[in-house]
């Protein structure tokens, strides 16, 4: 069956790294998108990266521009979100998505969490000191 299930959540200082993972299982991480979300209390959920394979089309939100990275390990079926020079904005439930983008943009697509049709448990994220 389609999963993916994310893991790596957990207290960081600010200023501090942490590498995000998420698990796939059941499809061709070639031939879709993934997504990394995240929800603060209190706030909207927002789009913090995705990847497409379709077009190899990359996004990063503005406020984690220069800091995240994300990436893939296809022989492991898992994608990674590194996370750098952690704020305490960046608290939050993260949460990833995996979509087969069928239209124009194709790949841009994966900016927008109605895209995805798999999603993880999500995993938490607190940045204090």
């Amino acid at each position: 069956q389609l999963q993916v299930a994310e893991s790596g959540g957990t207290l960081v200082q600010p200023g501090g790294s942490l590498r995000l993972s998420c698990a796939t299982s059941g499809f061709n991480l070639e031939h879709c998108s993934i997504g990394w979300f995240r929800q603060a209390p209190g706030k909207e959920r927002e789009g913090v990266s995705c990847f497409s394979s379709v077009d190899n089309y990359t996004y990063y939100a503005d406020s984690v521009k220069g800091r995240f990275t994300i990436s893939s390990d296809n022989a492991r079926k898992t994608v990674y979100l590194q996370m750098n020079s952690l704020d305490p904005e960046d608290k939050a439930l993260y949460d990833c998505g995996a979509g087969w983008p069928g239209s124009p943009p194709f790949g841009a697509r994966c900016r927008r969490p109605s895209e995805f049709s798999i999603w993880g448990q999500g995993t938490q994220v607190t940045v204090s000191s």
